[in-house]
Formats: structure tokens, sequence, C-alpha cells
């Protein structure tokens, strides 16, 4: 009954976007909404986060695998209008996502020491240019791009405790540059922008095990997030 309920919902809500959208008669909607120069929304998304390791000169094969995981997203939108093509966007977010390291190292006999699981809870703050073309009846289509920076709240870099005895630890802090584009769907009542975006972690994020001679790190030079945001905006 619930799958059949979504698939109804979705349905109409896909059936009602399109008569407004691409209709012959072409009526624009919130003809007017795109004028102030300040407006505000919210932001329900999707997020999958991935690592990108860098491994020391004398380690050239991946000794660590990475899954990526589906994660979710919830936050505001704050946009400064600075003519019909260009918006300047605060997108304060909080993201939620858990990914599994697998250490493929022949020393290793248990789970225990191969598998970390790896919690993240960010709050997520991009500051964003949006490049937007001339609207064409209902739809405005927009490229995306800035810089951003993140405070995990799940890190434990000061933990004292490392990957002997099962921390994995990661920095407080992470900056990143964003690319994406998406698409305005002015419907009757509101604003409806789905977009995607890569993002991309410019700093190193991993805190060495205390032994420099760590099966776990002393082969990582540098570890930093990559990650997709698929958002869902309402204005």
């Amino acid at each position: 009954m619930k799958k059949l309920f979504i698939a109804i919902a979705l349905l109409v809500f896909t059936q009602n976007v399109n008569a407004q959208l691409f209709s012959k008669e072409k009526v624009q909607n919130l003809q007017n909404f795109d004028k102030p120069r300040f407006s505000w929304g919210y932001i329900l998304g999707l997020n999958f986060y991935d690592f990108n390791f860098d491994y020391t000169a004398d380690r050239l094969d991946p000794d660590v695998l990475h899954d990526e995981s589906l994660g979710f997203s919830v936050g505001l939108l704050g946009n400064m209008r600075i003519n019909d093509y260009l918006d300047l966007r605060l997108e304060p977010m909080v993201t939620f996502n858990t990914r599994t390291l697998t250490f493929d190292n022949p020393l290793f006999s248990t789970n225990f020491e191969r598998e970390r699981e790896v919690k993240s809870t960010y709050v997520h703050i991009p500051l964003l240019l949006k490049i937007s073309t001339k609207r064409i009846n209902n739809i405005k289509p927009f490229i995306i791009g800035g810089v951003s920076t993140s405070l995990n709240l799940s890190s434990n870099a000061d933990n004292p405790d490392d990957n002997s005895a099962g921390e994995f630890r990661m920095k407080n802090n992470t900056n990143y540059y964003e690319i994406g584009f998406g698409v305005d769907l002015y419907l009757y009542y509101f604003k409806f922008t789905p977009s995607i975006r890569g993002v991309f972690a410019m700093s190193d994020e991993l805190v060495p095990d205390n032994d420099p001679n760590s099966p776990w790190t002393s082969t990582i030079d540098k570890m930093s997030t990559r990650g997709v945001f698929i958002n869902f905006t309402f204005q």
C-alpha cells in the first residue's frame, strides 16, 4: 500500500509538472518571482560521499578499498540577485553519510583490523555563483560553482587512540570546490529547483596514526573527500 501511494503521488506530481511546464498555452507562472534582491528557500537532498587516496612513492598499488554510500542532506538557501543571469547563493546544510574502508594488507587477518566504518555528520557551508540562461516559458537552466567549507561533527581528530585501537581519525575542517548544474522550474505556487553538484576536497583530511610505520596510514600520502550532491530546492 505504501509503495502504491508513493507511485501514485509521483505520477500525479509528474503530470502536474508536465502540464505546467510544457503545456501549449505556455502561461508563465510566478512572473515576478526573481525580481526581489533577496530570496529564501529550503533544501532537501541526497549525497554520495567517497574518498580519494594518494599514496607515498614506496606504495604504488592501492591498499585501501572504499565504498561510497547514499546519505541525505537538509539545509537553507539564501539567494542574492545580481542581475537576470547571475545570483550569489549561500546554502548552509547538514549532511549525513557513512563510508566503509577496507585495508587490503596481508598482515591483517580479522575484520577488526581490516575494516573501518567512517560515520560523518557535516555542517556544510557553500558560497556559490549561479549563472542562468534566459527563462524559457517556465524553465530556466543554470550552471553553478564556488567554494565551501565544512565542519565534521563526527570528527575524532583529538582522540589519543588510533587504528591500533580501532579508531580511524579525520580532521575537523575541510575546504572544497564545487561545480554543477540544474534547472529552475516555475510551478503555480513555488519555484522547484533540482540540481546536481560535484564536491571536491582541497585539503588532506587524514589524521595519521601515532606510529609512523603504522600498517594502516604509513603508506597514505593524502586522503580527500569527493562527493555528489543531488539537491531539491523549494522557494
